[in-house]
């Protein structure tokens, strides 16, 4: 493309109806309003229709505000995994006029403390099961309001008890707790129905979500997320995916968490706003549930990534799905591996376009055009987008030439939370993210990412920072010092390594790693532990990763 041969900026089209809502909520009534009838969201053979979704956040938003003291702009943590209350919840919340914290429910009491206190949540939303957890750190925030929910709990009779007796006491997956002042989701919503839902207005600059991601502190920020951002992206990826999806009559399989920016933007935003449905998967790893789940319905789009698309393509039982309607497949939240895309086209007959985003922008960034996919590629700039890459100095650096790349455009957040300093390093003056991602920009208008923040690991889709590992291991009393790198790994895409100094000889890998397991959520433990009686360092003591990263793969877990 003659007209990309020497400018430095690539630019997606005009991005146009960023004017039509001022909030989440107006897309959402303007959604439910056209749509009433139609499936909104499926979990474990329950629907709700777009009718259902409105009626209930109203009953959840007429609750937060008759029966609690949080005002708009007040914080409400969400902790759910993938079930019909997390869009009644975020809804309902944004309704009230709340930012909505979104909380992966995987965090150890660690993590969620952090969280909880950095963001002032005045409130949580959590899943039965992890509620031990939240008994041992609510006394260490701001939390006045607790709501505790079942994974049946908005499913009718019987089914409702069998579902939360069944994961109570035969699966043994709620510990038993006490939070004597919280209460069911289910009563507050009953009281909710019998209360007057009042409509807050609510602007394009308000806040409507604090996501965290990954600090190179080792301590995750939040990334403020305003209405606009989220209606900017929502659009984007409606001129970017919509041409190959038809108003309402879509069904998208949704395995990807519904905390994760990705799966928020595109489930919860884009296919609601579109009148389609999405299938949530409560947990995707159990892949035999999650077969059977997709034997039942003919689904016409699915969104996935890399470690998800090769698990699935190993399973006999997946080749013998009917994949005759699946005309769209999205991968995103990490590289997609050559390998991987051709397997999922043999398998299902369905290419897969690759996008790319960060939480900081909402996410999207860039995606493949669908007729148009350059497998290697993560597209072109998707609209209202401007993108080039600076070297080291911060001067443009030419087509062709890799340099970190930098995002403009509606979708860029606002801000770190109460993180001004880190904020001022990441958006300059005009508006630019410095992503940290070292990319070249082709002269057919393609981005291609060449390498990625230097430290930054990413085990299936999410970010993992060494500081935060290696400030927790070096906790451990029999530890001196520790380094921790990614490598490489068929289906985690990377997974940790983790290099230690002992001064117990008897420490052992698997304790070591048991202990991890105590103290970080699990993609976050090391697969391999390597003791060391040195780590290589800079003159000025600073631990070499770099030099870790590439020596030759010794025998794992070994001293």
């Amino acid at each position: 493309m003659s007209e990309h041969a020497t400018a430095p900026i690539l630019r997606g089209p005009e991005l146009e109806g960023l004017d039509q809502y001022d909030s989440i909520t107006d897309v959402f009534n303007a959604a439910v309003s056209r749509h009433k009838e139609r499936p909104a969201f499926s979990c474990m053979g329950k629907t709700l229709t777009f009718a259902d979704l409105d009626r209930l956040s109203a009953d959840f938003a007429a609750w937060l505000q008759h029966e609690t003291d949080l005002k708009p702009g007040d914080r409400i943590a969400i902790q759910l995994p993938n079930v019909l209350q997390f869009p009644v919840a975020v809804f309902g919340a944004m309704r009230a006029g709340l930012v909505v914290v979104n909380t992966n429910p995987l965090y150890t009491e660690r993590e969620m403390t952090h969280q909880f206190k950095d963001s002032g949540a005045k409130a949580v939303l959590i899943l039965a099961n992890m509620a031990k957890k939240l008994e041992n750190v609510v006394d260490k925030t701001d939390i006045k309001h607790v709501l505790v929910t079942e994974l049946g709990d908005l499913h009718g009779l019987p089914k409702r008890w069998l579902i939360n007796a069944v994961v109570k006491h035969v699966k043994k997956m709620v510990p038993a707790y006490s939070l004597p002042k919280a209460i069911s989701f289910r009563d507050a919503m009953n009281k909710g129905a019998s209360l007057k839902y009042t409509e807050v207005s609510r602007s394009q600059d308000d806040l409507a979500a604090l996501q965290y991601t990954g600090g190179t502190t080792g301590l995750p920020k939040g990334a403020m997320l305003t209405h606009c951002n989220l209606i900017a992206n929502m659009l984007q990826a409606r001129l970017a995916i919509g041409t190959h999806l038809k108003e309402g009559q879509e069904l998208v399989v949704a395995p990807l968490p519904v905390y994760h920016i990705y799966t928020f933007t595109v489930n919860c935003l884009f296919l609601m706003e579109s009148g389609n449905h999405s299938l949530l998967i409560t947990n995707p790893r159990d892949l035999d549930g999650f077969i059977k789940e997709l034997k039942k319905v003919k689904f016409t789009a699915f969104i996935g990534l890399n470690t998800l698309f090769n698990a699935l393509c190993n399973r006999d039982d997946f080749k013998q799905l009917d994949f005759s309607q699946l005309k769209l497949t999205i991968s995103g939240g990490m590289a997609l591996t050559k390998t991987s895309a051709q397997r999922w086209e043999e398998t299902t007959g369905c290419p897969i376009a690759e996008g790319y985003g960060l939480t900081e922008t909402s996410p999207i960034v860039s995606f493949n055009p669908t007729d148009a996919i350059q497998l290697g590629t993560i597209g072109k700039p998707v609209a209202g987008t401007a993108v080039k890459v600076i070297d080291a100095e911060g001067n443009d650096v030419a087509l062709g030439e890799p340099g970190e790349l930098c995002v403009q455009g509606p979708q860029v957040m606002k801000g770190y939370w109460q993180r001004e300093d880190e904020t001022r390093k990441s958006i300059d003056s005009d508006g630019w993210f410095f992503t940290g991602d070292i990319a070249v920009l082709q002269d057919d208008g393609y981005i291609r990412i060449v390498d990625r923040k230097k430290d930054m690991i990413l085990v299936s889709g999410f970010n993992v920072y060494p500081n935060e590992v290696e400030d927790i291991v070096a906790s451990h009393p029999d530890i001196i010092e520790a380094a921790v790198v990614g490598v490489p790994d068929e289906d985690a895409g990377e997974v940790i390594k983790l290099f230690v100094v002992s001064k117990n000889s008897q420490l052992d890998a698997a304790t070591l790693r048991s202990w991890c397991k105590e103290q970080l959520t699990g993609y976050k433990v090391p697969k391999y532990i390597e003791f060391r009686d040195e780590l290589p360092k800079t003159n000025v003591g600073k631990v070499l990763r770099r030099e870790l990263r590439d020596e030759k793969p010794a025998s794992s877990d070994s001293h």
